[in-house]
């Protein structure tokens, strides 16, 4: 029963990790633009990056940026869950092997 609950922390963990992870990279980013568009010159350039990335993940979310970013979250989530089973899999395979 320990492997089971192990196998499910592990699951919910990955999960949880792998949605934020992706809304923490973007918003990192965007704060990142958003301090650099302080200096002179780079303020065109920042609004114009800053645009770029709010379109594509408009793209995603059938015109809401906010959407977009919570598609690609849910998908980056369910790719890490499907790592994390195939890991455990992989693991447990090894272990009657050996």
């Amino acid at each position: 029963m320990t492997i089971f609950t192990n196998f499910l922390r592990s699951l919910v963990l990955t999960m949880v990790f792998s949605f934020v992870a992706p809304i923490f990279l973007v918003g990192a980013g965007l704060l990142f633009l958003f301090l650099i568009g302080h200096f002179p010159g780079l303020q065109e350039l920042t609004e114009a990056i800053a645009t770029d990335i709010v379109h594509f993940l408009a793209t995603f979310g059938t015109g809401t940026p906010l959407r977009g970013l919570f598609v690609i979250s849910l998908t980056c989530s369910f790719v890490g869950t499907l790592f994390d089973i195939y890991v455990c899999y992989r693991c447990q395979i090894l272990r009657i092997d050996s």
